[in-house]
């Protein structure tokens, strides 16, 4: 009896006890990094501040009650911006939400927007005397040229600069990894199609990129200023535009394929095509080429992130390229097609995601040059339209005012702690995916 006893205890212990798979492993060895993981807890805490910033410094109030009826003033402007309801009536056009007669309201920790001007504190810093009617409405680290206040602004841009480090890593994630994965598995020799389908394949591209952005462009920058839900609206126009280009080329080259020339199949040089590609972005400068497209276009918040992200995303290509240059021969993606797995399933099942560890190491050192080079180009009063407030806005108002110390120390020391903080998590990454350093 107590042999079973015993084990049944031990079926219950491996049953209970969960399979550790290869994530497990890479987690319990970046746990081992400290530094990496207070690095990642305070990119959290940052997260937090960009997602809730409205809550934590904002002119409007989180709930008020006004002429007997309770209002939510944050949420309703969140309504306007992503569905575009309007505000009440009573609400529109009110020149000063701190003068406004309350029944009562509940105002965040800061009580100022990034663009609120206070005319009598102009250029105050955050140990001067300051004309304001209580300690709740003090500007705590000082204002800006035009009164505006910095603790409001440094909240504010924290959400730009993290949108701007995501999403710009974003769309470099998703092109090299398209691009590197297509010139790694396929090579050189795989993908076969007939010169009728690559001519006008080649055309169509050229059109759709035509049609459906620089045609579009407008359409889609309005569209941005409009609303979110708008603006993500027009852009499934303009892939759809894009898509349908894209198999009209194919429908047409149907006939053409009777014609022995054109239907003939050759052999479509993927990764040459792909490392020459790349070749021509890296040897481009980066900045400089950033540069020049902002500064003869319109400004625009997007542009900057589309540009980053188009530029941006060779070092991910190469890295998954080389990857899958060395997992396309192993065992099991071999076992995969002698069972008559298409390539398709093969490449997005098993093999990038086998290769996508030196990938995650890239997009976290690519969101903190994201974000480098996002506070480069508001520093130089690039990219980003005048009115909006960044930590490079800010840090570039020191060069016309040395004297006011809180505009260089504060920016720049929001700038550098953000960068470092991507940095270390990328170094815990490279100990913690690398199998040579597990312990």
């Amino acid at each position: 009896m107590q042999g079973q006893a015993n084990n049944t205890e031990k079926k219950n212990v491996i049953q209970q006890e969960k399979p550790r798979t290869y994530w497990y492993y890479v987690k319990r060895q970046f746990k081992k990094n400290k530094l990496a993981v207070w690095a990642l807890r305070a990119v959290y805490f940052l997260i937090f501040i960009a997602i809730f910033a409205d809550f934590i410094a904002n002119e409007k109030p989180i709930v008020m009650k006004y002429k007997d009826k309770v209002y939510f003033p944050i949420f309703r402007e969140y309504l306007n911006a992503f569905l575009g309801v309007p505000f009440p009536d009573e609400l529109r056009n009110i020149p000063s939400w701190r003068d406004l007669q309350y029944d009562w309201a509940l105002f965040p920790p800061i009580p100022y927007s990034p663009q609120n001007i206070d005319l009598y504190n102009v250029l105050v810093g955050p140990f001067d005397e300051q004309d304001v009617p209580s300690w709740r409405w003090r500007h705590w680290l000082g204002t800006d040229d035009l009164g505006r206040d910095v603790a409001s602004g440094l909240i504010h841009a924290t959400r730009i600069a993290l949108s701007v480090g995501i999403v710009s890593m974003g769309i470099a994630a998703i092109i090299g990894i398209l691009l590197g994965s297509l010139a790694g598995y396929f090579g050189d020799d795989t993908i076969r199609a007939s010169r009728a389908s690559i001519i006008l394949g080649t055309l169509m591209l050229v059109l759709g990129y035509f049609y459906a952005i620089e045609v579009r462009k407008y359409v889609l920058i309005d569209s941005l200023k409009e609303s979110i839900l708008s603006f993500v609206l027009q852009l499934f126009i303009s892939a759809a535009i894009f898509l349908g280009l894209l198999f009209l080329a194919w429908v047409l080259a149907r006939p053409f394929r009777r014609v022995k020339w054109l239907g003939e199949r050759v052999f479509l040089p993927m990764d040459m095509l792909v490392s020459r590609l790349i070749e021509v972005i890296v040897t481009i400068p980066s900045l400089f080429l950033i540069v020049a497209i902002v500064a003869i276009a319109e400004p625009s918040l997007f542009l900057v992130m589309a540009v980053i992200g188009l530029t941006g995303w060779t070092g991910i290509a190469r890295f998954i390229r080389a990857e899958l240059l060395r997992i396309r021969n192993l065992q099991y993606i071999e076992a995969a097609r002698s069972l008559g797995f298409p390539h398709r399933r093969i490449l997005i099942r098993h093999a990038i995601p086998n290769a996508l560890t030196p990938v995650l190491i890239s997009i976290a050192f690519g969101i903190a040059s994201a974000i480098l080079t996002e506070s480069t180009l508001s520093f130089l009063g690039l990219g980003v339209p005048p009115d909006t407030v960044t930590w490079g806005s800010i840090l570039s108002l020191s060069r016309k005012y040395p004297e006011s110390w809180w505009l260089a120390i504060f920016p720049g020391s929001a700038i550098f702690i953000t960068v470092t903080l991507f940095n270390l998590i990328g170094e815990g990454l490279i100990y913690a995916l690398d199998p040579r350093f597990k312990r």
